[in-house]
């Protein structure tokens, strides 16, 4: 079964932006192409054990396995070498992305600490969206018992609009709820 924002994009928001945006093709039109979840955890540096649990919880999270990030030189103010663990990150795409946009949306925003949107100057000029979460806590497949330590976490939604204002548009007719 495909995912209901699937679904919603192709039946509701696709015509809609295809009428706002003024495109005749309905390829021409902004859609999602991945979401990239990252957690860096510098922590790890002195207790390897934080790179395991940050695995664990992104693996709850996006229901796929994480690549774990390595650093790329080393830097001797914070004792870290080459090739040390320093994060997560794991790609989301197809039916995986419209579900955790989808629960992201629906679930975890709405249980962060007073929520008011999300702000909408995080695009990068080509209509993709950043967006940073102080606590892993506000999703729902987190077991609070488990977790040792509060960490961050950055959302990336990459999208195929050529600029910040389709893919505002996009993200908006997706549900993404932006201050006003």
């Amino acid at each position: 079964m495909p995912a209901r924002l699937r679904e919603r994009y192709r039946t509701e928001v696709a015509p809609a932006l295809m009428r706002e945006l003024g495109y005749s093709n309905v390829m021409a039109v902004p859609r999602l192409q991945k979401i990239v979840l990252n957690m860096g955890v510098g922590e790890a540096v002195q207790n390897p054990k934080v790179i395991e649990s940050a695995l664990e919880e992104l693996t709850a999270i996006a229901g796929q396995k994480p690549v774990v990030t390595r650093a790329k030189k080393a830097i001797s103010n914070f004792k870290l070498r080459e090739g040390m663990p320093i994060g997560a990150m794991v790609t989301l795409r197809g039916e995986r992305m419209y579900e955790f946009l989808d629960r992201l949306v629906s679930v975890a925003l709405p249980r962060v600490r007073d929520f008011k949107g999300v702000p909408d100057r995080s695009f990068d000029g080509r209509g993709n969206y950043s967006l940073g979460l102080r606590e892993q806590v506000i999703f729902p497949e987190i077991n609070l018992d488990k977790v040792d330590k509060i960490k961050g976490l950055t959302i990336v939604i990459c999208t195929t609009a050529r600029s910040d204002a389709e893919g505002k548009a996009l993200l908006r007719g997706l549900g993404l709820p932006f201050r006003a």
